[in-house]
């Protein structure tokens, strides 16, 4: 199916099953290579890094695994791979969500596993990374007011080539305000940007990121991010050449 192909259409994209119980690791692997998945099992933290070494585009990570924090893991899984990550588990607390989600997740998953579901998700997550992965060839880096995003390292610096520290969320929300030239984006379209990492968001969010945001973003006299009036936000200073 075309959804399940990459950037490179000589290989299906390849999944990573972390998920120490055998029936569900073998219902999301069976699942996923009738979609046209390259799909790989593991069952536990040391089974998911031996299946790392090989190129990865998406891991289905599990939070409670016998040898290990799925957390943890996922740290570990950002510094070894690019690989997406979506948590799939029965742990559904705010603070785990929360974690997860901050920590390194695309997604937030609870068990039972919606299949159809959890596909549409997995197929949203690979087309962003196939985005990135442009971004990335294009080595595309933007000079705004005194910082500078680098959408291949999703990185901001500041005017000291100093790195200001963001979540994924608040970096994607820049990155659709700086890519938008100064046109002003509404508030039902940032909240699509952040549903990209998150399950649950609303005008609310996208507020509290902006506030975030203007407060990390301080050391100009014109504001980074404006409010457009019944629309939504806009970046407020020019780009640089």
């Amino acid at each position: 199916m075309a959804g399940s192909v990459s950037q490179d259409a000589r290989r299906p994209d390849r999944i990573v099953v972390v998920e120490d119980d055998p029936v569900t690791r073998a219902m999301l692997v069976g699942y996923f290579s009738e979609n046209n998945f390259d799909v790989v099992g593991a069952g536990s933290c040391a089974e998911c890094r031996q299946a790392l070494r090989v190129r990865t585009d998406l891991v289905f990570l599990d939070v409670q695994l016998p040898d290990g924090d799925g957390f943890a893991l996922a740290k570990e899984i950002q510094a070894l791979s690019n690989a997406g990550i979506i948590f799939v588990t029965r742990r559904d607390t705010d603070v785990d969500r929360i974690l997860g989600l901050e920590i390194a997740g695309d997604h937030y998953v609870t068990k039972p596993i919606n299949l159809r579901d959890l596909l549409a998700r997995a197929r949203s997550v690979l087309r962003r990374r196939s985005i990135d992965r442009k971004a990335a060839r294009n080595h595309n880096s933007i000079a705004f007011g005194d910082w500078i995003i680098d959408l291949m390292r999703r990185e901001l610096m500041d005017g000291d080539s100093k790195p200001v520290a963001l979540t994924r969320a608040e970096f994607d929300l820049l990155a659709a305000l700086v890519g938008a030239d100064g046109r002003p984006l509404s508030r039902d379209y940032l909240i699509e940007v952040v549903s990209n990492r998150q399950t649950e968001v609303d005008v609310r969010t996208v507020d509290a990121l902006v506030a975030r945001l203007r407060r990390k973003l301080i050391g100009s006299e014109t504001p980074v991010i404006a409010t457009v009036t019944g629309v939504g936000y806009k970046l407020a200073i020019s780009e640089r050449l």
